[in-house]
């Protein structure tokens, strides 16, 4: 049997050396393709095909990645299975590039430019893809055997890895050589470089070199891809007590202070892919020959069984946030990673039981890595396909949320629809001006002036009646504690100020309080948004000014700042400074929020010393 498999790689090996031409042709095709579809957006003016958007799209995705999986294909796939293949490849690809550029509100000449999230989870389909077929047909069934899937696959990942590791060696290479050049004054050769129409073919004619070389030493590749996999089983242990650590920790913290990061889904879906990575590495073909130790068999059990509570806290935050503030594209596709973290959770962790009972170790895991490799496929392509288009239905959502009374028209986020939604967002917007409730139609058409999100509406006004004598729209900002009122003129200015009270448009954006900051007697205004809280003054005029701000930590926003209240000003170790007249403050650097009191009292003199300072002499500190 041994022998048979030596037979039959050498023979693989032999005929992979015959492809370097046929590879090589691809990859300078590729170059070529792509140069052009550069030089149709650089020239000026714009030539065919980049005057028409819904075309441009298509090819870009087509010259991107079809080329890489003929490259992948040729010599593992039967020629029609490649055929079809190659078929189906670019017919999803012309779709989504066309639908991607279909639903975008292009501006600015029509710029053919299409979403930064479709080339990576396009990329992440098209692998997983390739790899279900690939071996299913080297063994002429639906369904192949599992240890063919692992092999194929991780030898891809390894061969892809090391394929672009030669690439950007070769470009540091060729930059090195272009600053030798550049210091006896010879700048033709970094000139070069610099040209498209030499590095886009030199790009993925050497990338296309590299997956030949990495095909023909087939030893090399196994030979790497068991070290790295050894590696990497060896970390399984350390984030398997790290996850049970923090999970079992979360009884006793509760889950609030998890939910007030804004990041907690993101991390639960990250740690429970980054386990479900080391798993696999572990358990590998799931083979005799490959089963690892006892400590590794008992973490990759332990591992399948923390996927679970992993994934039922992301969803517990994801249905948090959408129950508040409804759906966004971001949350749409969190949610379509936590179906798929879902369908891991359950297959392994009923791996997991059956190994318990003293079953075949971890073998469903098998099933369920295929399994849940085709839905990953068919989610990618429902999200970025009409199907699931997120934007549509996040704006769906959305405004059935303002039409039930879940939000009101004064927090409605108008601007989601005008700038983040695409077509169907405008269409929606465009629906809101002619709405009955004439404060809906008012903050909408508003939406629609602007050229730019942050853009107040006091600019707005501005640029569009230039001539016209300037007027103040009324900022909505709350006043804190409740109960309190702050000075109609901070609530009226008198004329036209474009700072940052322009952006308060609802009462979430902005929470203000009176508080005498420097000391004198006389009350300040401190206004906290999301990143920062800024101090106003009161001129003898009665004109409240800003003059200055102190920036919001990262982990919690001005806004949240400011209701916390227990404001007390203090005097900063680092004063400002008069040199020849000129004034300067002091503008140091400050701690993030410390994780407890017990951290803050070794630290007050590194905190005096890194106050932030904005009024001459004093710092503020929360």
């Amino acid at each position: 049997m041994i022998e048979a498999d030596t037979t039959t790689r050498a023979a693989m090996a032999s005929g992979h050396r015959g492809l370097i031409l046929p590879r090589l042709l691809i990859g300078l095709l590729q170059g070529l393709a792509l140069y052009g579809l550069y030089w149709s957006v650089d020239h000026t003016p714009r030539l065919w095909p980049a005057t028409i958007p819904e075309l441009f799209g298509p090819l870009v995705l087509v010259a991107a990645y079809l080329p890489v999986v003929l490259l992948g294909g040729l010599g593992r796939l039967r020629l029609k299975t490649l055929l079809i293949w190659t078929g189906v490849a670019a017919a999803t690809l012309a779709l989504l590039g066309w639908h991607d550029m279909a639903r975008q509100v292009l501006i600015d000449q029509r710029e053919p430019f299409l979403s930064p999230p479709l080339f990576p989870f396009l990329a992440a389909a098209l692998f997983i893809a390739h790899h279900l077929i690939v071996p299913a047909d080297q063994e002429g069934r639906r369904i192949a055997a599992y240890p063919r899937y692992f092999d194929v696959a991780w030898k891809a990942g390894v061969q892809l890895a090391l394929s672009v590791g030669f690439t950007g060696a070769l470009w540091l290479l060729l930059f090195l050589g272009a600053g030798l050049f550049g210091l006896i004054g010879i700048r033709a050769f970094g000139e070069l470089l610099a040209e498209p129409w030499f590095n886009l073919p030199v790009t993925s004619l050497t990338f296309a070199l590299a997956v030949h070389l990495t095909d023909v030493r087939d030893g090399l590749i196994r030979g790497v891809r068991s070290v790295v996999l050894m590696l990497l089983s060896w970390l399984l242990p350390v984030i398997a007590v790290l996850t049970a650590a923090f999970l079992a920790a979360l009884p006793f913290t509760g889950l609030s202070g998890l939910w007030d990061q804004g990041s907690a889904t993101a991390l639960m879906l990250s740690a429970a892919a980054v386990l479900i990575v080391l798993i696999n590495a572990a358990y590998q073909d799931g083979t005799d020959d490959t089963r690892p130790p006892l400590v590794l068999r008992w973490a990759v059990i332990v591992g399948g069984l923390l996927l679970i509570p992993l994934v039922a806290v992301a969803s517990t935050g994801l249905a948090l946030r959408i129950g508040q503030h409804g759906l966004t594209p971001d949350r749409i596709v969190a949610a379509a990673c936590i179906l798929a973290g879902l369908a891991y959770a359950l297959g392994y962790a009923w791996a997991a039981i059956t190994s318990l009972r003293g079953r075949d170790w971890m073998q469903p895991l098998e099933r369920t890595n295929v399994g849940t490799g085709a839905l990953i496929v068919a989610l990618i392509v429902l999200l970025f396909s009409p199907v699931l288009d997120p934007a549509r239905l996040s704006v769906m959502d959305q405004m059935a949320r303002l039409e039930r009374g879940a939000v009101t028209p004064e927090q409605f986020d108008y601007r989601f629809l005008r700038f983040e939604s695409g077509k169907v967002g405008r269409a929606a917007l465009e629906r809101l001006t002619k709405s009955d409730d004439p404060e809906i139609a008012k903050l909408a058409q508003d939406a629609q002036l602007r050229r730019i999100r942050w853009e107040s509406t006091n600019a707005v006004e501005e640029r569009l009646h230039p001539d016209r004598p300037s007027r103040t729209v009324k900022p909505v900002i709350e006043a804190w504690p409740k109960g309190t009122a702050l000075p109609e003129t901070f609530l009226n200015p008198s004329e036209l100020i474009d700072d940052s009270r322009t952006g308060c448009r609802s009462t979430s954006d902005c929470v203000a309080t009176l508080f005498d900051v420097d000391g004198d007697g006389r009350d300040e205004i401190l206004m906290g948004t999301t990143f920062f809280v800024y101090i106003f003054v009161s001129e003898p005029d009665g004109v409240w000014n800003g003059v200055g701000s102190y920036e919001a930590p990262s982990c919690k926003e001005g806004t949240a700042l400011i209701r916390e209240g227990g404001i007390e000003a203090r005097r900063n170790r680092w004063p400002g400074l008069t040199i020849g007249g000129i004034q300067l403050d002091f503008d140091g650097w400050y701690r993030q929020c410390p994780a407890s009191d017990d951290e803050v009292q070794p630290e007050v003199a590194e905190i005096e010393e890194h106050g932030r300072l904005n009024p001459r002499g004093h710092g503020w500190v929360y």
